[in-house]
């Protein structure tokens, strides 16, 4: 018997490694369109990823409109489809052990449904059960609990039935609102000792590796 059968997953940086290989380079380039002569570092980037979520981070640090966002994020979806970030290692094993043993794969991202798919089927050969990313309106996406209560509802789960599995700060706060327990994936973070050291305090679970995730689960 599985001891979470549902697994909400993280895209970006907790199953690819897409912020240093696609979203940062990508966001730098943008940000001296828009904005000639503003700079972020990738310590930057991340830590507003992490605290404040991307959209929101665009528009306080840098003064984004909203057409802009929309602008962005087009501009992004043609960019992805010829960068595609590689996966973890040691991650594929755990997304394949958990759908052969009966449970289900869920996805809840700031990514779109696009890349979801593509790098689920170029990098394990599956796709996800559910995807709720950022083709959703705005505040339907985490840390809005909708993903989570969508689940639970769908495949009748209760909130102990399921695992978030993430490496920012606004999946902790959908998963508490929700009663749902959640492991940081500390393995993206090492580099980052703040977003370490809040995501492992006030998560239930930290794993360094995706194999520590995957005996944790199966073992």
């Amino acid at each position: 018997m599985l001891k979470y059968p549902c697994l909400v997953l993280d895209h970006d940086d907790t199953v690819v490694q897409s912020e240093a290989m696609v979203n940062y380079p990508y966001f730098s380039h943008i940000l001296d369109q828009f904005r000639p002569g503003a700079a972020i570092s990738l310590s930057q980037y991340a830590a507003g990823c992490c605290q404040l979520g991307f959209a929101d981070m665009c528009r306080l640090w840098f003064g984004f409109s909203e057409q802009e966002l929309v602008n962005e994020y087009l501009g992004w979806q043609e960019y992805i489809k010829t960068h595609v970030p590689d996966p973890y290692p040691g991650i594929a094993s755990v997304i394949r052990r958990q759908k052969a043993e009966g449970g289900l794969i869920c996805v809840v991202s700031h990514s779109c449904d696009m890349n979801i798919t593509r790098d689920y089927q170029t990098h394990f050969g599956i796709l996800p059960d559910d995807i709720y990313g950022w083709d959703l309106p705005e505040d339907k996406r985490k840390p809005s609990t909708y993903p989570l209560e969508c689940i639970m509802e769908k495949y009748r789960l209760t909130p102990r039935e399921l695992l978030v599995v993430d490496d920012m700060k606004l999946a902790h706060l959908m998963a508490s609102r929700a009663g749902v327990p959640i492991a940081f994936a500390a393995w993206g973070r090492a580099d980052y000792p703040e977003i370490m050291a809040e995501m492992t305090a006030c998560c239930d679970f930290t794993f360094h590796t995706p194999a520590e995730l995957e005996a944790f689960l199966f073992d």
